[in-house]
């Protein structure tokens, strides 16, 4: 596919000292959903505010369907936005909001009668259309915005936070139906947020940023099985972290070496020995181990403490050195077969080479 959006040594400076943006190059594909994801103060939404053209750039190139339109304001780029708090005008019907642009466009009226109808039959709210923003509910609200902004058939929708004001089963529901609309209407998406679930659930690409940066970027799965430092790791699902050294290297196998006990792993770049690491786990990597069984790796300890999820239970195990992980969850229909240990137990943990992520240097406890 060819690049819709091509960014190139993108930087935004607000003064000497705070850097919103820092040298970003990226490149989007044509009907592709990028998701920028990131902390508070990372810079994402900087970078998708100067895409929109909302926010000049201190340096770089912002190219939009191979034309530069670094410079040129936001009406003038065939780009639309959907900001957080939907920006939907209380007095005027949900027929006016979504048709107002398509009216500044000087377009007929049946024109934007019939674009007004096609768009609230995407987002299915079409049996609203003379009814006005109060009368409708938070997810309405977010979906006549989608309406409005796909009504003018932008090469790229930019979406800010868009699900950021709804309940959690509210915004579990529309990160699905955001996803089903992309696939409708086959325009390029690019969206920021800080929740890793909205990323990885609608997301074709994920740009995970750092300190105004591009921390890394690749395919949801490609970044949680395979995060390239702590930060990624931790920002994308939930990670154990374990201090450690490289005590020997066979091939791509290492043995890490901490506080007495030692984790075999399989290593995806080159160590040496004597090395200071971070081991890094995933909660549901490890595995409570029968009495006999055995594993890859096996990490003694006693329960700390059972937390309830509701789908099932999480397991916090103290090892001998003083260090916590936090075991996978154990589901309902798990638990007919198999005992919950009780706080103060203790259990043996197994863990596979190939689930173990091996980071350089160590990371504050």
């Amino acid at each position: 596919m060819a690049a819709i959006i091509q960014l190139e040594n993108l930087s935004k400076h607000f003064s000497p000292t705070i850097i919103g943006v820092d040298d970003v190059s990226l490149s989007v594909e044509d009907g592709e959903f990028v998701t920028l994801l990131g902390p508070s103060g990372c810079g994402k939404s900087t970078l998708l505010r100067m895409i929109g053209g909302f926010e000049k750039p201190t340096a770089g190139t912002i190219r939009l369907a191979d034309k530069d339109v670094t410079w040129d304001p936001p009406y003038r780029r065939a780009v639309n936005m959907v900001f957080q708090d939907y920006a939907l005008f209380p007095h005027m019907t949900i027929g006016e909001n979504v048709g107002y642009g398509l009216k500044m466009m000087k377009l007929g009226k049946s024109e934007i009668e019939t674009s007004v109808i096609d768009a609230l039959r995407l987002v299915e709210l079409q049996d609203k259309i003379d009814q006005r923003p109060q009368q409708l509910s938070g997810g309405q609200r977010q979906r006549i915005a989608l309406a409005r902004a796909i009504v003018r058939r932008p090469k790229v929708l930019l979406l800010d936070e868009p699900l950021s004001a709804l309940d959690a089963k509210l915004r579990e529901l529309m990160q699905i139906e955001l996803k089903h609309l992309h696939e409708k209407v086959g325009i390029t998406f690019i969206m920021v947020t800080h929740d890793q679930t909205e990323a990885l659930v609608m997301s074709d690409r994920v740009v995970v940023m750092e300190a105004g940066r591009i921390a890394q970027e690749g395919k949801p799965q490609d970044l949680y099985d395979h995060p390239k430092s702590p930060y990624v790791a931790n920002f994308i699902g939930t990670t154990n972290f374990l201090n450690g050294t490289i005590d020997s290297v066979d091939g791509s196998r290492a043995v890490i070496g901490m506080n007495g006990a030692s984790l075999n792993a399989d290593l995806e770049t080159a160590f040496s020995k004597g090395a200071a690491v971070t081991a890094g786990i995933r909660p549901e990597k490890i595995r409570v181990l029968a009495d006999g069984e055995s594993a890859g790796n096996v990490l003694s300890g006693t329960v700390a403490e059972v937390i309830y999820y509701g789908l099932g239970l999480r397991l916090s195990v103290k090892l001998p050195g003083g260090e916590k992980v936090y075991t996978d969850r154990i589901l309902p229909d798990r638990l007919a077969q198999t005992s919950v240990p009780e706080v103060g137990q203790p259990v043996r943990l197994g863990v596979d080479p190939q689930n173990v992520f091996v980071f350089e240097g160590r990371i504050e406890p």
